[in-house]
């Protein structure tokens, strides 16, 4: 346990410094999502901590000659001999390898939405921003400026005089 326990508790530490927390709940945007995001952490924290207390530690070695004062070399021998003979099977990683590319392309595409996310916010925004200011100057807007910001309706409303057509 001593070499493996280690790593894990190593690579929970870098994987807990590694996660910007604050960050990713700057984005939340619903209440419901703020409570689970907060349930993950705590367990995220919570499994990290027992990582880093119970397996970094390493493991007592046993002092075979106070057993043997006490209770007699045979009987000591033969625990120290099985004792000795238990191999403990090391854990071989196979989920991982299958799940981490999955794990990888999602977060890729997580990113992806985030800036198509960011970039229609903002586009969002701009219009807001003009719908505001125009809402500002409706009553007194005339319509050449009105075409003026918005040459497509002028180009429409002019094709459709130039082709004879009235609506109906």
């Amino acid at each position: 346990m001593s070499g493996n326990g280690k790593k894990v508790a190593d690579v929970a530490i870098k994987a807990g410094k590694a996660i910007d927390w604050d960050g990713l709940a700057k984005m939340l945007v619903s209440e419901e999502a703020r409570k689970e995001f907060a349930t993950l952490r705590r367990t995220f924290e919570d499994v990290n901590h027992q990582l880093q207390t119970k397996f970094s530690q390493e493991p007592q070695p046993i002092d075979w000659e106070y057993y043997k004062k006490g209770i007699g070399s045979k009987v000591v021998d033969m625990y120290k001999e099985a004792y000795e003979s238990i191999e403990i099977p090391k854990y071989v990683d196979t989920v991982t390898p299958e799940y981490k590319p999955k794990f990888d392309a999602l977060v890729v595409e997580m990113k992806e939405a985030e800036k198509a996310s960011l970039k229609e916010s903002e586009r969002i925004e701009k219009e807001i921003a003009e719908l505001r200011e125009m809402k500002k100057k409706i009553s007194t807007m005339t319509a050449d400026e009105y075409f003026e910001k918005h040459p497509e309706v002028k180009k429409k409303f002019d094709d459709e005089i130039r082709n004879d057509y009235w609506g109906y």
